[in-house]
């Protein structure tokens, strides 16, 4: 991806990018230290959209380097962010998206604030309608593995046009499922960012992974 900070950080042109290039790396890592090396790991397997979730230790500070590292070649975001006080500052470490496990008005409330967008998650119709009408403009299906892709088929009747990004135990082998139904673009966590790997310096397995989801769905 070229020339990402230099695209309007308004939610719509961060979300066309998503929607174009498909696939959000989602990093859970047991300390800053390893959030850049990941994200040079993920580069080069051809994935450019890392989400650094905020369970991950001293997150904020971890999202402000691999910012400062690969922030011109990368579109960073966080995750797992369940209140406003982090929204803000995962915004200020340099997150141009938001992404939420669940449903949290607080955390929409404060990316619309800031021209940011918003990825709440949702498992039910109920939390996608609300998730809607606060101004969300895609949300996030979690665990996708439990709904799986019939459930984005079967949410296209009440809401037509739904964006939608599954997340949670999608694979190499049921990727295209999901993209078929009509997902928006996929997260995808420990079947790519693996914390074994990881956790021994094992880098070269994070972009061997990249290289085959990012085959997976560029053909």
């Amino acid at each position: 991806m070229k020339g990402v900070r230099r695209l309007p950080r308004t939610d719509s042109a961060v979300l066309d990018v998503i929607s174009e290039r498909k696939l959000i790396a989602v990093i859970r890592c047991d300390s800053p230290d390893e959030l850049p090396p990941v994200a040079h790991a993920l580069l080069e397997g051809g994935i450019d959209i890392i989400e650094v979730t905020m369970t991950v230790p001293g997150a904020i500070e971890g999202l402000r380097r691999v910012a400062a590292e690969v922030g011109d070649r990368a579109l960073l975001g966080a995750g797992t962010v369940l209140d406003r006080r982090s929204t803000e500052q995962a915004i200020d470490a340099g997150a141009s998206f938001i992404v939420s496990p669940c449903c949290v008005p607080e955390v929409i409330q404060a990316t619309i604030d800031r021209g940011v967008l918003s990825i709440p998650g949702c498992f039910s119709p109920t939390e996608v309608l609300t998730a809607v009408r606060l101004g969300a403009p895609v949300v996030k299906l979690f665990p996708a593995s439990v709904l799986g892709p019939q459930f984005i088929r079967e949410m296209a009747g009440p809401f037509p046009g739904l964006r939608t990004i599954p997340t949670g135990g999608i694979t190499l082998d049921n990727i295209g499922q999901f993209l078929a139904a009509g997902a928006t673009a996929i997260g995808l966590g420990g079947r790519l960012v693996d914390k074994a790997a990881i956790s021994v310096g094992d880098y070269q397995s994070i972009t061997r992974n990249a290289v085959a989801f990012r085959k997976a769905v560029d053909g």
